[in-house]
């Protein structure tokens, strides 16, 4: 049979006494299995979780990247309209179109209130004279109408004479002057 073990002498000795070996311990183990199974699935729910807050953002980047890229393509089509439209000619070419005419010499006002410069009415260039337009109401079967209640007269084919359907300036307009705003 087996001999028995002799006894251990001097700094096994008392090794022997701190560190009992009573056989192999799997109690002592467990929970520190578990601690390092838990910490490395949290780790790994942690990856996951800081992945998809990531891939989230770059969906949001690329989606707002994509949206100035938008934008900035419509700014730019609007200042290019802008700056179409603000050219000299387009700006002449639209005043005309709204009735206004270029102005005459200017004259400035002086500190003091003199007036320096001798100021013009600007007139507009002569146009061609509008041709009449039948009206509506009348029509070429019908007879001649008696006067309307405007008291213009009526040509031979029924339509208003050319005089009646160009309105006359108000005198009093001509010669009151224009209004002006402080400050200009």
């Amino acid at each position: 049979m087996s001999k028995p073990a002799a006894p251990l002498k001097g700094r096994a000795a008392r090794l022997a006494r701190l560190m009992p070996s009573t056989g192999p311990s799997t109690a002592a183990r467990t929970p520190f299995v578990l601690l390092v199974v838990l910490l490395l699935g949290g780790g790994l729910i942690t990856l996951l979780l800081l992945n998809s807050a990531l891939n989230e953002g770059s969906f949001r980047l690329s989606e707002l990247k994509r949206d100035t890229t938008e934008l900035t393509d419509e700014q730019q089509a609007l200042q290019r309209d802008v700056d179409s439209r603000s050219q000299p000619d387009a700006l002449e070419k639209r005043a005309r179109e709204l009735g206004m005419v270029p102005g005459g010499s200017p004259a400035f006002l002086n500190p003091d209130g003199t007036v320096r410069g001798k100021p013009t009415e600007a007139t507009a260039p002569p146009s061609p004279s509008p041709s009449p337009t039948p009206s509506p109401t009348a029509s070429p079967d019908a007879p001649a109408a008696a006067p309307s209640a405007s008291g213009t007269s009526a040509g031979p084919s029924g339509s208003p004479s050319p005089s009646a359907s160009v309105p006359q300036p108000d005198p009093a307009a001509e010669n009151s002057p224009p209004p002006t705003s402080p400050g200009r």
